[in-house]
């Protein structure tokens, strides 16, 4: 049991600094030598977990995941709770993208992934498009959303924005502004998506205790 709990906490110790190293360089820049020397580890450690840089940096894509990923620790919000989800789980991520290393490597590598890949996975954008579409889906269902609107087209819109906001924002301002520039989206996308009578029950900005927040806790509430 102790051996095990060794090996977990070394692959652990591996994927922190590939995320650090990633985040920072990208992928092309980053070697397994730079990854062993922020690790702290043998050459032979890493290469039991991981069999390849490419094999690390899939990993790492994957981690973006990890607060979500499982179905009996996370219920998605229901009712009227489901779009304010949505508005704060962008704003969530967006903080993640400021500090957390291995957000900003995941989301850094699934943009390079052509450097990596033979042909770009979708399957990044897909879980997230997914996600956002059962939130919207949810608030459709009780009125939140005006029954013209398509969830799927409206999920893929609101990723395919918060995408190119982020990579803007990280040449213009290294960040900085991301928060700032989120909410903008929400206050141009909210008047034409919630019904008036309902608009003022969304909030595009975030209150405190929601940056705070981790995501699976967000979205069990």
């Amino acid at each position: 049991m102790l051996k095990q709990q060794r090996a977990i906490q070394t692959r652990r110790t591996v994927l922190d600094a590939a995320a650090r190293v990633f985040a920072a360089n990208g992928y092309l820049a980053t070697s397994l030598s730079q990854i062993l020397a922020e690790a702290g580890v043998t050459k032979g450690a890493l290469y039991f977990h991981f069999a390849s840089k490419e094999d690390l940096a899939r990993a790492v894509v994957l981690e973006q995941f990890a607060p979500i990923e499982d179905p009996d620790a996370t219920e998605l919000p229901s009712g009227a709770e489901a779009l304010q989800a949505a508005i704060d789980l962008t704003h969530q991520i967006a903080r993640s993208l400021m500090d957390d290393p291995m957000m900003q490597a995941s989301i850094r590598l699934v943009i390079e992934q052509s450097a990596f890949l033979d042909e770009p996975d979708a399957g990044p954008y897909l879980g997230w498009i997914s996600l956002f579409q059962g939130l919207f889906t949810e608030a459709q269902r009780v009125g939140d959303i005006r029954a013209e609107s398509d969830p799927a087209t409206l999920a893929r819109i609101v990723i395919g924005s918060f995408t190119g906001i982020q990579l803007v924002s990280g040449v213009l301002d290294g960040r900085t502004e991301l928060p700032q520039r989120i909410g903008d989206l929400w206050e141009l996308v909210l008047p034409g998506l919630v019904p008036p009578r309902r608009r003022a029950r969304f909030r595009a900005r975030p209150q405190p205790d929601v940056l705070a927040r981790p995501m699976k806790a967000a979205l069990s509430r």
